[in-house]
């Protein structure tokens, strides 16, 4: 058989390996249903390593297997093998055309990132808190009390979410929307999606970031436009509600991680029956859960710890992100929950 022959027969089979891989590959890192746009490039860019790597691992593979079955030595033959010197042309292309390759895509990959990143018309910013263990989100443009421990978004609308963290490094991903962003405490990150399909999804901190890493989750609703501007109606009326039900919410965005309403202990101490409670401190002291003390535990958690706490667990910074009123309507939710 002659060298053309050999070639023939070597490069059909890179191309059915090739093609053969390729369903593997795609069928083991089977990615979740895109549901953004910012999904469409990032899925194409996922398919163009996937067709590369299965070619690359055919021509090694196939060609290496060819020459051991096709060249082997026969029984009875004792001769020397054909002496090869070697290609100066073959040792060119195989470092040349990789070469290409590699900036190929970091070129395609770099025009990728500033598609996804780049600003779009009529944008709507929502502000992202992470915190240990949960999500809160905040809508600038509904008002002070907008505020939901899910986000809420329009479908077909590119969301620009500005994003910090309140204590450690954390991750905001949605896999259906492929992007991915960590949050940093002291320093303010944006990510921008772009919802292409109504429905519930689920947002995962992707950064590991202590003891209840795996439950900090969320959802992020895609509503309809008309679905989207009922739901405004109904948070710009949140601003109407008694102090107590405004204090609910706050607790339900900032504080529903670490205590409970059950009488569960969590990371904190729970709320159930706490105002006007005595409680033990860990310098053996004890205090009457007042007002005063309220708001002194939270602008300044680490004055006097409960006995069985632990200090540095609660965000320091509350000074910073709630208001007097927001700990006034907080000590009026905690006013009616009563003991158990």
């Amino acid at each position: 058989m002659n060298h053309k022959k050999h070639l023939a027969i070597a490069s059909a089979l890179v191309v059915l390996v090739s093609g053969i891989t390729y369903l593997i590959l795609d069928a083991i890192y089977q990615l979740p249903a895109a549901r953004s746009a910012e999904a469409v490039p990032i899925d194409e860019l996922f398919r163009g390593h996937f067709i590369l790597i299965s070619f690359l691992f055919a021509l090694v593979v196939v060609f290496m297997g060819y020459s051991l079955v096709a060249f082997r030595r026969r029984p009875g033959d004792d001769s020397d093998g054909e002496f090869i010197h070697g290609s100066n042309s073959l040792e060119v292309a195989w470092t040349v055309i990789p070469l290409f390759l590699v900036i190929g895509f970091g070129v395609w990959g770099w025009n990728v990132l500033d598609e996804v990143t780049a600003s779009k018309p009529n944008e709507i910013m929502v502000e992202v808190t992470g915190q240990k263990w949960q999500w809160s989100f905040h809508y600038p443009e509904l008002g002070q009390y907008a505020n939901t421990p899910d986000l809420v978004v329009p479908v077909n609308t590119t969301i620009r979410l500005e994003m910090e963290s309140r204590d450690v490094l954390h991750s905001f991903w949605v896999p259906e929307f492929r992007v991915k962003k960590d949050l940093l405490p002291g320093q303010k990150t944006t990510l921008r999606i772009t919802p292409t399909d109504e429905g519930t999804y689920k947002i995962r901190c992707a950064e590991i970031c202590g003891q209840r890493h795996a439950y900090m989750l969320a959802d992020v609703r895609v509503l309809s436009a008309t679905e989207y501007a009922s739901w405004e109606s109904e948070i710009l009326a949140i601003a109407s509600l008694p102090p107590a039900e405004q204090g609910q919410r706050l607790w339900q965005a900032n504080c529903s991680s670490c205590h409970s309403l059950d009488g569960t202990a969590l990371v904190g101490p729970t709320w159930q029956g706490i105002y006007g409670r005595q409680e033990a401190l860990v310098d053996g002291s004890s205090v009457t859960v007042d007002e005063e003390y309220i708001q002194e535990s939270i602008y300044e958690p680490n004055v006097k710890i409960v006995a069985g706490f632990q200090p540095n667990l609660m965000p320091q910074n509350y000074a910073t992100i709630l208001s007097d009123q927001d700990v006034a309507n907080i000590i009026e939710f905690m006013k009616t929950l009563a003991q158990p």
